[in-house]
């Protein structure tokens, strides 16, 4: 007989990140790519400051993809490379 353990939080979404690790993986290397993409066509390339801004967060989620590293850090880098990208790309096309 076996129980069910039912995980609620940050826990259990981080281990149901880890089960589904290369399905997010595809998701997250989609999204990041091409809304940095966007971001830098949209006209982060003429100013270093916002190139640098939106490449970092970008190349170093792309980089923990590609080095396995933990779900956690994953999601937290993905999280902050889209928000960034998010904000270029408004500030970029309402100015």
């Amino acid at each position: 007989m076996s129980t069910h353990v039912a995980h609620t939080g940050m826990n259990g979404l981080i281990e149901k990140a880890e089960f589904n690790r290369f399905g997010i993986i595809c998701v997250v290397l989609t999204i990041v790519g091409c809304l940095g993409g966007i971001a830098v066509g949209l006209g982060a390339i003429e100013h270093y400051l916002t190139l640098t801004l939106v490449v970092v967060p970008t190349m170093a989620t792309l980089s923990l993809l590609i080095a396995v590293a933990p779900m956690r850090l994953i999601l937290f880098a993905g999280a902050i490379s889209l928000i960034v990208d998010v904000l270029m790309i408004l500030y970029f096309t309402l100015s």
